[in-house]
Parts: C-alpha cells; structure tokens; sequence
C-alpha cells in the first residue's frame, strides 16, 4: 500500500508516519507535501498512490481545492482540526475522516475500511461528496487568471498570460515583463499572483521571483543544495537563487 501524506505541521507529519508504520507495517509512504501547489506538483510527476492522506488547512489553502484543479485516482482519508460542527459535513457526504490529535487505534479502524473498499474506483464516489463538501464551506472553482489590464503611459492595456515571461518585485513595487520584454507595473503582490497564475505554468523562484518555464535561460546546481539560474530578458550578470528547501519543488515542477 503506497501513501501521500500531506500535512504542513511538521510534529503532525513525523506522528502520522510513525502512526502508519505501527498500524500498516506494509504501507509505504511514497510522497510528503506540505501545500496545494506542492501536491499538485507532487500528483503530475508521481503515479497515483493507493492511498492520500490529507490535512484540510494546507499552507496555501484547503486541500478540497486538490480535487478542483486535477481528477484524483486515490482514496482520501482526511486529517483536521475542525470542530464536531464543521465533522458533520463529513459524516452527511461519507468521507473518511481522522480529529486530531489522531489516536493509533482510529487510525487503524480508517486503514480497514479503506482496505474493505479497496478496488472500488475512487472517482464514481469522490466526486459527488466533494462535489457537496466544496458547496458546504463555499469554496469556489478554481479559476485561472487569464489577463492583464495595465496601464502603459495614458493608456490601458491588456496583456495575455501567455505573454508573460516572469514577474518580480523592486523597492515594494511588482514588475511584469513579456516574452517581447516590455516591462509594466502590477498592482497585486507576488503572493496574490502565485495564487491567481497557473501552477503548471509559473513557480515561484523565490521571495522576488515569479517565473514561466520558457524566460528560464539557464540553471545550474549551487552550494548547499541550492540551484542559480539566469532569466531571459534580464542582465547576464543577475544570478537568482532557488533556495534549498524550494529546489526539489521546483525539479519536480520542471520535470512535469
């Protein structure tokens, strides 16, 4: 049995896997992601596992919006902190559930159930009571921003996605430059814009940048396990830094 954990507490991560390998010596965890974003990375690289384990609040968001953004091939056994109330939903929509702190024996009772049901497909279920739960706590499709309406001099002007090589911020301000390498100011901030982009499209380099695979120009592995690469349309001698704790992300992101 192969499982992907997601869980962005730390001490909550290290006790459900050493739950895991008391009560399912035979489960292995094949993957650990801590956000939406990274889950997804995650999903497009990796094959389905036999089972998800998910933490509803993520880093980034409520990991329902996992299921918004990719069909998803595994059975879910959700993990939260949520109160009796919020569990209701749950119970009404037949969703696996664990309140934390999770206890060995509850556990151990969800992994039988999903060893019961094992076999059936996932989707012809899933996706009817996520369907109800993303309805009950009023999350909204995921939508993808599509455009730009920048002002350029006097004028405003729309800019598509795909025009767009990378974003970065300077002295508080957001810089967007095209593939042509026009250069506009941005309202939003890069952390409003890493939510608004495509994942598949755009990463988030680093605190500064945000960028499309095709500006990249070159990378290569520095010290301490981190990666330098170069973006096109920017001075050969600006080096950018991926840090160590985003570079496997951002490997996995590349190898999509």
């Amino acid at each position: 049995m192969t499982i992907l954990l997601v869980e962005d507490e730390p001490l909550a991560a290290k006790r459900l896997a050493t739950l895991l390998r008391e009560v399912a010596p035979d489960a292995q965890i094949v993957g650990q992601t801590e956000s939406v974003r990274e889950t997804l990375r995650w999903l497009d690289a990796h094959p389905a596992p036999d089972l998800m384990l998910l933490d509803i609040q993520l880093a980034d968001g409520l990991s329902f919006e996992i299921f918004q953004q990719r069909p998803i091939n595994a059975p879910v056994i959700f993990t939260t902190a949520y109160d009796e109330y919020a569990l209701r939903a749950f119970k009404v929509n037949s969703v696996d559930y664990l309140l934390k702190p999770i206890e060995k024996e509850e556990l151990a009772v969800a992994l039988d159930k999903f060893r019961q049901t094992r076999g059936i497909p996932p989707n012809t279920v899933l996706t009817e009571q996520l369907g109800r739960m993303l309805e009950a706590y009023g999350v909204k499709p995921v939508s993808h921003k599509s455009r730009f309406l920048l002002r350029q001099g006097g004028r405003l002007e729309v800019i598509e996605t795909g025009e767009v090589d990378y974003l970065f911020a300077e002295d508080k301000v957001v810089f967007l430059v095209t593939t042509q390498s026009r250069k506009f100011i941005v309202d939003e901030t890069l952390d409003e814009l890493e939510r608004q982009l495509d994942p598949n499209q755009f990463f988030r380099l680093n605190r500064k940048y945000l960028g499309r695979l095709s500006a990249i120009g070159r990378i290569e592995p520095h010290f301490n396990g981190k990666l330098r690469l170069w973006l096109k349309h920017r001075p050969a001698e600006e080096e950018i830094f991926v840090s160590r704790e985003r570079a496997e992300s951002f490997k996995v992101w590349l190898n999509g």
